[in-house]
């Protein structure tokens, strides 16, 4: 359990940071607040769209990983991002990303940021 809320939180945070630097990603609220419950909310979310959706697809893109030595995790994790924007406008949350290029580079970002987070904070069970 203390693990799934370790990853949700450094997902919130590489989320938020996502937010910070790129203009085409927005998250809007009337509070600071309700921007942090949605921010929780939409981390929640793309956590189960990579838990659920990005092994099937890595799978069916065995190929693409080999012939481009793993680099088509770029277009995976932009795709992931922008699934998990589509699903936040279908719930009605104030999450949105415009444009695959800029979910490329939120991609990359929120890969790196998770990745720093989930080496400085504990992972216990």
């Amino acid at each position: 359990m203390m693990n799934f809320l370790v990853k949700t939180i450094a997902n919130a945070g590489a989320l938020a940071v996502a937010i910070w630097l790129l203009h085409d990603i927005t998250l809007t609220g009337d509070s600071t607040g309700n921007k942090a419950l949605t921010l929780i909310i939409i981390a929640l979310l793309f956590g189960l769209v990579n838990f659920l959706v990005k092994p099937v697809v890595k799978l069916l893109t065995l190929p693409l990983f080999i012939l481009t030595l793993g680099l088509i995790t770029l277009v995976i994790n932009a795709l992931m991002l922008l699934l998990t924007s589509w699903l936040a406008d279908t719930f009605d949350l104030s999450f949105h990303v415009e444009g695959f290029w800029t979910a490329v580079l939120g991609g990359l970002i929120i890969s790196i940021v998770s990745w720093v987070l989930n080496v400085v904070l504990p992972e216990k069970d």
